[in-house]
């Protein structure tokens, strides 16, 4: 669908104007291409009434090119996102982080490329549609803390989004082994990627059931007054 709006406006008489600058050519299109797809969205959103909500899950894996030495990560990732145009919800439930990674932040961002085949360095950058500096890239999540080997959190009114012209379905999570440093490095690859050091794990963002999200619900529920849930 995306392609299609993008052709048509390529395609539109007037569309490029000679006297834009390459980077007034993006934002005019970008601009234009947002406002086709919310439209499309109001009218879907219309004929579905309420049931507009949309649901994602990433299984996270080690990578296939983890180097010896390097902790073997894995577990789930569920996405909500109750209405277009709304913030993203966000549950993070990882194991496998050796103890001396206790107390530490890990940081996880949404990759360009949802190709994790050949390990997590296919994935590429992080995805950047509107070339901003880090920390600003939908998908910047940040550093989370490791709490006895495991990371639990839950994230709520995310940037991200899993419709829109910048969804990040389809898309790479990686779990990065440095810390984010939130582009105050002082260095280009600080705004760049945080220097957030070698790819441990990843998974691909893709559409599931409503029922994972409503199972955790029940699951906080059962484990509210035992803290889980609550490292950051």
């Amino acid at each position: 669908m995306l392609a299609l709006l993008w052709v048509g406006l390529l395609l539109a008489p007037g569309a490029w104007a000679r006297s834009l600058s390459t980077v007034e050519q993006i934002r005019d299109t970008h601009a234009k291409v947002t406002e086709l797809w919310q439209g499309l969205r109001r009218r879907w959103g219309e004929g579905l009434g309420d049931n507009t909500s949309l649901h994602a899950c990433c299984a996270m894996q080690p990578s296939r090119s983890l180097q010896p030495g390097q902790p073997h990560v894995t577990g789930q990732v569920l996405f909500r996102q109750l209405q277009p145009g709304a913030g993203l919800d966000a549950y993070f439930d990882l194991e496998g982080f050796p103890e001396e990674m206790s107390g530490l932040g890990r940081p996880i961002h949404v990759h360009h490329f949802g190709d994790v085949s050949q390990g997590c360095q296919a994935a590429g950058g992080h995805y950047n549609p509107l070339s901003v500096p880090h920390p600003g890239h939908p998908g910047d999540f940040g550093n989370f803390r490791v709490r006895d080997g495991r990371l639990r959190r839950l994230r709520a009114n995310l940037t991200a989004a899993l419709s829109g012209p910048h969804s990040i379905l389809g898309r790479a999570l990686v779990l990065h082994a440095g810390v984010d440093d939130l582009g105050r490095g002082g260095d280009p690859a600080s705004l760049e990627h945080g220097n957030s050091g070698p790819r441990l794990a990843c998974c691909v963002v893709s559409l599931c059931p409503a029922e994972l999200w409503g199972n955790l619900q029940h699951r906080r529920g059962q484990q509210r007054g035992g803290g889980e849930g609550q490292a950051s």
